[in-house]
Order: structure tokens, then sequence, then C-alpha cells
């Protein structure tokens, strides 16, 4: 799987944001089930993290996961396995991540509306 990166300047966690509406779109979610389907294992999960770095200051990094680590957060959409550390979660409060496909784009992208801004390379994000 493709590791999306995008970077987010937040100095401080969103304190409303609880990771719980972190949503998939239909799209990504059967993207992530046909990648999981491809991993042949049922003991992966889609980790999305939130972590220092990029352009603008913080980045999104989605990978698969077989650990469950202490104070993350468990979530379902669409069926899919999900979790979301507990330093991440508040920076995805309310974020939806949808996958694209097409001639000039592809790969998973995520609106989240606890980002102030984000960089021209539409990799990280500021708050």
């Amino acid at each position: 799987m493709t590791t999306t990166e995008t970077t987010v300047e937040l100095t401080t966690a969103p304190v409303e944001a609880p990771a719980n509406d972190v949503a998939l779109t239909e799209a990504a979610a059967g993207k992530v089930r046909a990648l999981l389907d491809q991993e042949g294992r049922d003991d992966l999960r889609l980790r999305i993290a939130v972590q220092p770095g990029g352009c603008s200051g913080m980045q999104y990094q989605l990978f698969f996961d077989e650990r469950v680590l202490d104070g993350d957060v468990e979530l379902t959409p669409h069926g899919v396995p999900v979790v979301v550390d507990r330093m991440s979660a508040p920076y995805l409060g309310g974020a939806t991540v949808d996958f694209t496909d097409t001639i000039e784009q592809q790969g998973f992208t995520i609106d989240n509306p606890n980002a102030g801004g984000g960089c021209a390379c539409g990799n990280s994000f500021c708050g």
C-alpha cells in the first residue's frame, strides 16, 4: 500500500475533535478492502496517523498495522478496521479519507476540518 503523507502546522491539538468522527468514503473503504485482500492477512487494519514533518508542519501517514496500541481509537467505517493513535486522534476528528483514481490523480486524500491550510504539494497541512 502506498503511504500518503500530508503536512499541517498545528501547535496544539483541537480539544473538541474526537477521533471517532474519522470517516472513510465508500471509495476509500473499497480500496482499503482490496489492498487488505492483496495482503492476505486478516489481522491488519488501516492506521491513520499525524506526524511532525512536511513543508507545512504536519503530515498524514496511512499504513497497515497489525498492532493495537494502548490508547488507540478503533473504528470500522464501512466494515474496514481503522486505528488512530491517541496523539493523532485530536487532529483527525471530523476528517474524511477518500480515494481518487483518475487520469490526473490516484491516491488517498484527507479532508480535515482541523487543518487551517496546506501546502502547494497537497501533502502537508497547518492549523
